[in-house]
């Protein structure tokens, strides 16, 4: 029996991306799918509860990361179907599309989990894409306070209308940490997102164990009490296809 040999394009270059770490089978990360997660390295944002720590400092790629991460994808076909990239902000990465096109080679669906802040890299994107989670930290600019930086909003609002314009599966998500919102807050920007079209919405609680800002892992005095939180999710319910609540 004669070998098949794979051929390399050589002259191809290579992809570089810094990767921070590597969920090897999700059943959370993709709806629907056992996915590979890949977390890159690097987020422009700075939201007092991120609990990504050295995840989110910014780093050069070093040879050799995605070929490791390109084998274990080739070594697990046939026990995952899909391939989720994560962060930190993956769309921070000029590599990604050509990694992205990799893993659909391979026969994998590919997923995204984005806030948006790169708008014109997530319509280049979206083509490669099965799936799209979008990080919606906040309504306006609540969004930019939340953040921690300024004019980010606008670029969010520009990656939102394109996957309401694409055909593309995607849900929006809100982490909330109840320094940064409360009930009335909350419900606003959910009855906001449904008003553009949204129909898929999670909202997920922060952990607060190691959280970017110290302050934001003290537990906040006069909280929502989980029992109230429940009661603006159903009354909020009928506004989505799928309206979920993490953590």
């Amino acid at each position: 029996m004669s070998a098949v040999l794979r051929l390399v394009d050589t002259t191809a270059p290579a992809i570089r991306l810094p990767v921070a770490g590597l969920a090897a089978d999700s059943a959370t990360a993709f709806p629907g799918r056992r996915a590979a997660v890949v977390f890159l390295q690097g987020c422009p944002l700075a939201c007092h509860y991120c609990d990504s720590g050295p995840m989110a400092e910014a780093r050069r790629a070093s040879p050799g990361e995605w070929e490791a991460i390109l084998a274990f994808l080739e070594a697990r076909q046939g026990e995952i179907d899909a391939v989720v990239f994560s962060g930190g902000e993956p769309t921070l990465h000029p590599d990604l599309p050509a990694a992205a096109a990799v893993c659909r080679e391979l026969g994998l669906a590919v997923g995204l989990h984005t806030a948006g802040p790169y708008p014109e890299r997530l319509e280049r994107l979206l083509p490669l894409l099965d799936w799209v989670a979008l990080d919606t930290k906040g309504r306006g600019r609540d969004f930019d306070r939340i953040v921690g930086r300024e004019r980010v909003w606008q670029r969010h609002v520009r990656s939102l209308g394109l996957l309401l314009d694409d055909d593309t599966p995607y849900e929006c998500r809100t982490t909330v940490h109840w320094k940064d919102f409360d009930l009335a807050s909350l419900e606003q920007l959910a009855l906001t997102l449904a008003d553009c079209g949204v129909r898929h919405y999670a909202i997920q609680l922060a952990r607060t164990a190691q959280c970017r800002n110290p302050d934001y892992c003290h537990p906040v005095p006069d909280a929502p009490t989980r029992e109230s939180l429940e009661i603006l999710v159903r009354r909020l319910r009928p506004y989505f296809e799928s309206l979920e609540l993490r953590g």
